[in-house]
């Protein structure tokens, strides 16, 4: 490394899954400067004993560290992965990306041109989506992500703008909008955030045929957003309303046509279940228009599309009930930093 590359340490947070090992691979091909330290948290539960499977090239073998975790989520193990590392700038990588070519030249290349009040730097994600055919549901999901803003994924951070926020709130338990929180504090807190020129892509997970209900919970880590940020969070965080509104009408008016049918009143049942019917029908046309419309996908969005609706508004309302006493959150400085935003 010469005095001009830059200080950095790669930070991936991993439940041990294999397409962990593809993105060592990837970090170790290619030219550029080498991080100081790679550092894996084992984020399984604290009771496996099974040694993490992964296989470390030996170009970063003499590099790598695996930590513990706690096996509270991605916040808790990007935390537990950066405050680990002393150098000044601090890459997170999710373990189920896929570098491009030459990413540590990249990289070293972004951080070059950041300023000094430049909290952070994002790389261009894209997500792979299979040829020939139109993209499923979950596809589609998943290829949200290369337009969304601030994505760890892969994102460098100014270690001292970490400091001047204190990191990940570890309140946000999934791999959802943790990182969204984290950049709206950097910038509260005076950093700028940038997008730079490196790439890595974001390959689809495979998914069972419940995975659309099961990030429902998210809903609930909306309310803690909203609760930490204020009403307009989402023009801030780039992030859109999605249907939540529409899951909610719908939702109230299966919900009416089931208590007036238990009070015997048929007209007002017919009603609402009639305008339940029509929400869930538009609700699953719009997700099977631009889909592959094959049976299988077919059936998977009749029934999800009816499942959802509620479970949206119940993860709401648990996030409700359980961020109830949470106020707005402090933008505090770190006397540790030594930094503050502006200063080289």
């Amino acid at each position: 490394m010469s005095a001009a590359d830059p200080e950095y340490a790669v930070v991936i947070p991993t439940l041990g899954r294999p397409c962990l090992n593809r993105v060592l691979a990837a970090l170790a091909q290619g030219e550029g400067p080498w991080p100081a330290r790679v550092i894996l948290v084992d984020d399984r539960p604290p009771h496996d004993p099974r040694p993490l499977p992964v296989e470390v090239p030996a170009e970063l073998a003499s590099l790598t560290e695996i930590v513990p975790g706690c096996g509270r989520g991605p916040a808790a193990a990007r935390n537990t992965g950066w405050r680990r590392a002393p150098e000044p700038w601090i890459a997170f990588l999710d373990d189920d990306v896929v570098p491009g070519p030459h990413w540590r030249r990249a990289l070293a290349a972004d951080v070059a041109a950041a300023g000094g009040g430049t909290g952070g730097v994002q790389a261009r994600i894209s997500v792979p989506l299979p040829p020939g055919r139109r993209p499923t549901d979950w596809e589609r999901s998943t290829a949200g992500l290369a337009t969304a803003s601030w994505i760890t994924a892969d994102l460098v951070y100014r270690r001292s703008a970490l400091l001047d926020t204190g990191g990940f709130d570890e309140r946000f338990p999934r791999a959802f909008r943790e990182d969204a929180d984290l950049a709206l504090r950097v910038m509260a807190a005076g950093w700028d955030l940038t997008v730079g020129e490196r790439r890595t892509a974001h390959p689809v997970r495979p998914a069972g045929p419940w995975a659309s209900v099961r990030a429902q919970a998210g809903n609930a880590d909306d309310v803690l957003m909203a609760r930490l940020h204020g009403r307009d969070w989402r023009r801030r965080a780039r992030a859109p309303r999605g249907r939540f509104p529409a899951h909610a009408a719908v939702t109230a008016a299966g919900a009416a046509a089931l208590l007036a049918l238990g009070a015997g009143r048929r007209r007002t049942a017919l009603a609402g279940g009639a305008l339940w019917l029509a929400g869930t029908a538009e609700f699953a046309a719009a997700r099977i228009r631009p889909g592959p419309r094959t049976g299988t996908e077919l059936w998977r969005m009749v029934l999800t599309s009816a499942v959802i609706p509620p479970v949206a508004v119940g993860h709401w309302a648990l996030g409700l009930a359980r961020h109830r006493r949470v106020g707005p959150h402090p933008v505090f400085k770190s006397d540790i930093s030594g930094n503050s935003p502006g200063h080289g």
